[in-house]
């Protein structure tokens, strides 16, 4: 802390993170590490075979490419500080360390949102209007739709940001969290928030619930469109190429909502600290599985890996 006049400022926090269940510490730090080095694995696993795979450079594996990229960044801006305080008697983060946590945290969770938004268009297309799928998803439009989503979220991130930084913490300086989210800060800030809060609500209706309409609205006519098939085989096989967007949809926004409109404690009790680590440390995990295990063009991908290694 430093002080000025009747002021004391804190230049670090203190993170509780799962402190305070010493007997399972142990395993708890096996466990996450297991679930970090999935992540990452898959993740990343799943982003060279789309890159090496001429077969899967394709609108939707572009999007999926980024989406791993997106969950790389997101589950590495949280965990691996985690892991790090296991270690450590006082588990500190400074000022700016907390900001900038937040920042990345905040940037690929938002634009996870959008990047999922032109999932859903592109299952739109495809499904909805197949004759002209390649000429409405050109190259370009994916490119752009991309680096919208990238810069949707550095928009969305940079002004809760600058706010942050305008507040004043004075203490305490115990964040009861494992990482710096912005209910808790808020909580421990010694001057008016009210700018902040309604900044936030903004940015969670046109992030989320805006996001979330645009993909109910597409799926409601993917759904028509699915029922005017006439076979069942061709029903079953256009749904199942939406099952996986759905899953990874489904299981992001209801954690989400769970977590932030559920809780009470602005996140901060035993119970919401765990239920963070599912959209934190588990979507991230589980979002490569989910469109890899039942999808037959990575599987045919992967063997044709396999062939080319083997051969070499």
């Amino acid at each position: 802390m430093k002080g000025g006049g009747n002021i004391t400022e804190i230049t670090r926090f203190i993170l509780l993170g799962f402190s305070d269940f010493p007997r399972i510490t142990a395993l708890l730090f096996i466990i996450f590490l297991l679930i970090y080095i999935t992540a990452l694995t898959c993740n990343l696993c799943l982003i060279v075979l789309i890159r090496m795979d001429s077969h899967l450079h394709t609108p939707m594996y572009f999007f999926l490419s980024n989406l791993s990229f997106i969950d790389l960044c997101y589950v590495s801006s949280t965990v691996p500080k985690l892991l790090f305080n296991f270690f450590q008697e006082k588990q500190t983060i400074s000022f700016v360390g907390c900001i900038a946590q937040y920042f990345f945290f905040s940037t690929m969770g938002l634009s996870e949102c959008y990047l999922m938004t032109a999932m859903a268009y592109d299952r739109y297309a495809a499904i909805c209007e197949p004759l002209l799928y390649t000429s409405i998803m050109s190259p370009t439009l994916c490119i752009w739709m991309v680096m919208g989503s990238y810069m949707a979220g550095f928009t969305g991130s940079l002004p809760q940001i600058c706010s942050l930084l305008q507040l004043h913490f004075c203490g305490p300086n115990v964040i009861r969290h494992f990482f710096c989210d912005i209910p808790q800060l808020l909580l421990l800030s010694c001057t008016d928030t009210v700018f902040i809060q309604a900044l936030i609500a903004i940015i969670a209706v046109l992030f989320g619930i805006v996001n979330a309409l645009l993909i109910m609205i597409s799926y409601v006519y993917i759904a028509m469109s699915i029922m005017r098939i006439t076979s069942a085989k061709g029903r079953f096989k256009a749904f199942n190429t939406c099952a996986s967007h759905l899953t990874a949809i489904s299981l992001f926004y209801a954690s989400s909502v769970f977590v932030y409109f559920s809780s009470s404690s602005g996140g901060s009790s035993s119970f919401d600290r765990f239920a963070s680590l599912f959209y934190t440390m588990i979507i991230p995990m589980l979002n490569p599985l989910i469109y890899s295990l039942r999808n037959k063009e990575i599987k045919d991908a992967m063997k044709r890996l396999q062939k080319k290694t083997y051969h070499c």
